[in-house]
Parts: C-alpha cells; sequence; structure tokens
C-alpha cells in the first residue's frame, strides 16, 4: 500500500480512501491492484508479466490512450544504475504522463505541484499510479535500489525529463522510505555493575 508524506505539513496518508482523495486534487490517479496469490512471480519474464495484468493493463490503456507497455526491471546490479537514476531523481517533468504499476522493490515519487506543497508517494509492488504530463516531480529507490514495474506510454518512443532549470528543491526531501529497513534498532543498553 503506498504511502503518502507531505513534509511540510508533518503529515502522512496511509490509507487507500484517504490517499486517493489528497491525489485526485493534484490530478495523480492511483489504485490498487491485486497481486494475487502470486498471479505471478515478479520475477517472471516481461511477457509472462504483460499476460498476466493484461486485464487492467488494457483497462489503462484504452482510458489513457495509451498505446504500449512494457516492463522494467531495476536492481543493485543493473548496469549504469547510478546514472540512470541520477537522471530521474532531479525536479523534471515529461510531455506525457508517467504511468507505473509496481511488481517488485519499492520507490517514491516526490510531486511538486503548482497548487500545493511538495509530498512524496512511496510505491510498493501492487500500486499503480499515473503522474499527469507537465507535473513537477523526481523518483528515487528505496534502499534496496530495486523495482520491478509496468509502464504504459502514449508515445511509442517513450518520453524524455525536462529538468526544471535551476531546480534544486530534490535536495531538501531525501528518498527516505518506510518499512522494516527504517525502523531504529532498540539501543541496548550495557547496565552498568559497581563494585
Amino acid at each position: 500500500m503506498a504511502v503518502v508524506t507531505i513534509k511540510a505539513q508533518n503529515r502522512r496518508l496511509e490509507n487507500a480512501p484517504e490517499i486517493n482523495a489528497f491525489l485526485k486534487q493534484f490530478g495523480i490517479r492511483y489504485e490498487r491492484w491485486d497481486l494475487g496469490d502470486p498471479r505471478v512471480s515478479p520475477d517472471a519474464s516481461s511477457e509472462e508479466i504483460l499476460a498476466a495484468y493484461s486485464p487492467e493493463v488494457e483497462q489503462v490503456k484504452e482510458q489513457g490512450g495509451y498505446v504500449t507497455a512494457d516492463v522494467i526491471n531495476v536492481a543493485p546490479d543493473t548496469p549504469g544504475l547510478d546514472a540512470m537514476l541520477a537522471r530521474f531523481s532531479k525536479e523534471h517533468t515529461h510531455s506525457e504522463d508517467e504511468v507505473r504499476f509496481i511488481v517488485k522493490g519499492r520507490g517514491i515519487f516526490h510531486i511538486h505541484p503548482d497548487n500545493g506543497p511538495v509530498f512524496g508517494i512511496q510505491l510498493e509492488a501492487g500500486d499503480m499510479i499515473n503522474v499527469p504530463r507537465g507535473t513537477k516531480h523526481w523518483f528515487d529507490l528505496c534502499n534496496d535500489r530495486t523495482i520491478r514495474a509496468i509502464r504504459l506510454f502514449q508515445d511509442k518512443s517513450g518520453w524524455t525529463p525536462h529538468y526544471v532549470e535551476g531546480s534544486e528543491l530534490h535536495t531538501e526531501y531525501p528518498p527516505i522510505c518506510f518499512g522494516p529497513s527504517y525502523i531504529p534498532a532498540a539501543k541496548t543498553v550495557t547496565p552498568v555493575v559497581q563494585v
């Protein structure tokens, strides 16, 4: 389930109705898709993943005028990973929607709307998001540096980031993901023995 964090308001949203109501005011569509038990292994081939989620993908294609879909697979050993992440971790826009359904892993979209505060949307397996074209945003992976996602495009050639000139806003919002790896371990207190 997604988690929305609004840093300026010290606020965190964790339930689907509240998340949807918040995102809707910025034109962002969020859905939670059924992963089954599992419907398909998150490590299956791209073709198997696209086939398993074909009903949902076809519905989104029809609703948004998307013409193609693929599966992106990013892992810590992906060649050129740091360069790839650097392209998307700075504030930018796209000339078409950015649609993702997360099959495996976690990441954070930070959104910088014209009419509201900057907020982060942490996504995990089962989450689908549609960030409308022209929306200022950036994306980071969580600490495991792993994500596998179905992407949908309106243009078969894909899209490129259009950077927001002079913006360093992304430096004020570190990619802190919530989950077991971010729960601080209890401190061990060594008793002092007096002799």
